[in-house]
């Protein structure tokens, strides 16, 4: 079986990174997009500002206490949105197998290329000039047999560079890796590895098939697979959209349901659009509520029909929110829809990285 050659070209602190090369003032300053209001989150933050721990999801707050000068810029998603276009032109040069990720990442089949080049590597180091020559911004870029083990390799070298991990260095490599540094390992599943004696991708691979699967479900045989650098799944230039929603942080924390009945039905609103802009529907609603302690809870009915208007959206959303009597008062409301009818193949383009979309209404 023929080896693939794959890229994942992830653009350096991209909106942070926009921002500075459109205002010299903001050069080599801890700046964070957005995040500036009293109950706002960070988007992103630059170099500069990851340096004192401020980074993504981040609440505003804390990150202005981690770094007193940290300077808040707004987003700016239409100028975010042209630029990828400029990025993704580039990758369309080489090779029409491009899966774009989000706007700042994507992966890249170059197995067979437009070029003729047998050097995945060489390309590589091509796209990343070109994206610096005609954007002026940096990228760093992971290269190897498949797409889980070139995503892990883009992070390695980390601003402004790439990593190759050619399929002998495979094993080793990941086995050397800390367990959070894999994808799919979050915060939560890396603390109950860590209980387990899970340490390392060593420590992963020592464990069998069975313990993983006891031990975490479903997911348990694609560690398994994982650890030992098989992944199979090839690079889909037509993603299709799995879910749609949007979410909403209040200025301040609500307890009044009248007040949440109101706020959900702006969300819907703003989920109707979207859903006709991209002419899908779906039969799952999830409602997602932060509390003002910051715990989150979903619930979730799944209907029999597909839906796509704001008054089925809400009636549904409703449901949900008198499901069960709230806990404490709430600082976030969101909805999405999944299990959408999307065997026509909707591509899932220009997104930024979060599946929910911040809105912002006055309080």
């Amino acid at each position: 079986m023929t080896l693939r050659k794959i890229i994942h070209v992830d653009m350096d602190a991209f909106y942070a990174s926009v921002e500075q090369l459109d205002n010299p003032e903001l050069r080599g300053k801890a700046i964070a997009v957005g995040g500036g209001s009293k109950r706002g989150v960070v988007s992103a933050a630059s170099y500069e500002a990851r340096k004192f721990g401020v980074k993504s999801a981040m609440s505003g707050a804390l990150a202005q206490k981690l770094c007193p000068h940290l300077i808040f810029v707004k987003s700016n998603f239409d100028r975010y949105r042209e630029v990828s276009q400029q990025i993704r032109k580039i990758f369309f040069e080489y090779t029409d197998l491009v899966e774009p990720l989000s706007l700042d990442e994507a992966y890249l089949d170059v197995t067979e290329n437009k070029m003729g080049n047998p050097s995945a590597t060489l390309i590589a180091q091509e796209i990343r000039e070109k994206i610096k020559e005609k954007t002026g911004l940096n990228a760093s870029a992971g290269i190897s047999i498949n797409k889980f083990v070139a995503k892990i390799a883009s992070d390695y070298n980390k601003p402004n560079g790439q990593k190759t991990v050619y399929p002998k260095e495979i094993a080793s490599f990941l086995e050397a890796l800390e367990i959070r540094k894999f994808h799919g390992v979050g915060k939560v599943t890396a603390e109950k590895m860590y209980g387990l004696g899970i340490f390392t991708g060593k420590d992963l691979k020592e464990k069998s098939l069975e313990f993983l699967a006891e031990n975490f479900g479903k997911s348990g045989p694609y560690y398994y697979n994982a650890v030992r650098g098989i992944h199979l799944s090839e690079v889909k230039p037509n993603r299709i959209r799995k879910s749609l929603g949007a979410e909403r942080t209040f200025s301040e924390n609500i307890s009044s349901e009248v007040y949440m009945l109101e706020r959900l039905e702006h969300i819907a609103e703003e989920i109707e659009r979207r859903l006709k802009k991209s002419k899908v529907a779906g039969k799952t609603v999830t409602l997602k509520i932060k509390y003002s302690d910051f715990s989150l809870q979903t619930r979730s009915k799944t209907l029999s029909y597909f839906i796509a208007s704001k008054e089925l959206i809400l009636e549904t959303a409703k449901e949900l929110l008198y499901q069960e009597k709230m806990k404490d008062s709430v600082r976030l409301l969101g909805i999405s829809l999944s299990n959408l009818n999307t065997d026509k193949k909707v591509k899932v383009e220009d997104e930024p990285k979060e599946v929910y979309i911040q809105l912002k209404f006055k309080f």
